[in-house]
């Protein structure tokens, strides 16, 4: 065992207790970002395995979660855009890890988790779309009470448009002027309409990889999330990392306003 290994397992510790009794986040959302930049600078043939060790990160981020008492999790897995602009093998390999590793492995016999899914299945492949949707509703009767969400092929702009466009079919039939229709809409209208409609939204986003931006992730749902970012790319993220987040979060005066 490296020494660095139970040094950081004491520091972990450290951490956990010196959050007893403070304010956690229900909900925390995941940018799992720089599995590619991890390969490389690993040394790996293959930088498409990056995406493989960060799918399996997530269940140790979970069992953190689970310690913590955080029972809403929401990991930006993949969005529109990178199915649209990375080549099509590393697409098709990360379509391959969602089905091996998150939507079957992850879920296992006995889920703890009940997963949901945020993004258009249509614009995934079949069999990943299939694999996804199995999880959902293999994992409906979860009583856990914890929740997962699977940000796949995810663009928050595009949850936006498809919310409105959702919303006006249903308005449709009711025979009321358009003017009368726009004077009533409130922010609810539009949110029931969302991805992630019946869930909190998130209290704290996590990014890896130094990067500061949400890159189109939960643009509605994160309006007055607290923001975090972490220099460690996600493969290397560790339960130090974990806890130092949310000890910042535990540390800010929470403001909603301006």
């Amino acid at each position: 065992m490296r020494l660095a290994e139970p040094v950081h397992a004491l520091y972990a510790r450290r951490l956990r207790r010196g959050l007893a009794g403070a304010r956690l986040p229900s909900h925390v959302g995941i940018v799992m970002d720089g599995n590619r930049r991890w390969a490389r600078e690993r040394g790996l043939a293959d930088t498409r395995l990056g995406h493989r060790y960060g799918a399996e990160r997530v269940q140790e981020m979970l069992d953190w979660c689970e310690e913590l008492g955080i029972g809403h999790v929401t990991v930006f897995v993949c969005s529109a855009e990178n199915l649209q602009r990375r080549g099509p093998a590393e697409v098709e390999f990360l379509m391959r890890v969602i089905e091996e590793v998150l939507a079957s492995a992850l879920p296992g016999a006995r889920p703890r988790w009940r997963m949901h899914l945020a993004g258009d299945p249509d614009t995934l492949p079949a069999s990943t779309a299939r694999a996804l949707k199995a999880a959902v509703e293999d994992t409906r009767e979860c009583a856990t009470g914890a929740h997962l969400t699977l940000a796949v092929g995810y663009g928050g702009r595009q949850e936006l448009v498809d919310a409105v466009r959702d919303l006006l079919y249903e308005l449709e039939g009711t025979g009321r002027p358009v003017r009368e229709l726009a004077d009533g809409l409130v922010a609810e209208d539009i949110a029931r309409h969302l991805y992630t409609a019946g869930q909190p939204d998130p209290d704290l986003v996590i990014r890896t990889s130094g990067e500061q931006r949400l890159s189109n992730f939960l643009l509605w749902q994160t309006a007055y999330a607290e923001l975090y970012f972490c220099e460690a790319y996600w493969p290397a993220f560790r339960k130090v990392d974990f806890l130092r987040a949310v000890r910042a979060f535990a540390a800010r005066s929470r403001r909603y306003g301006g």
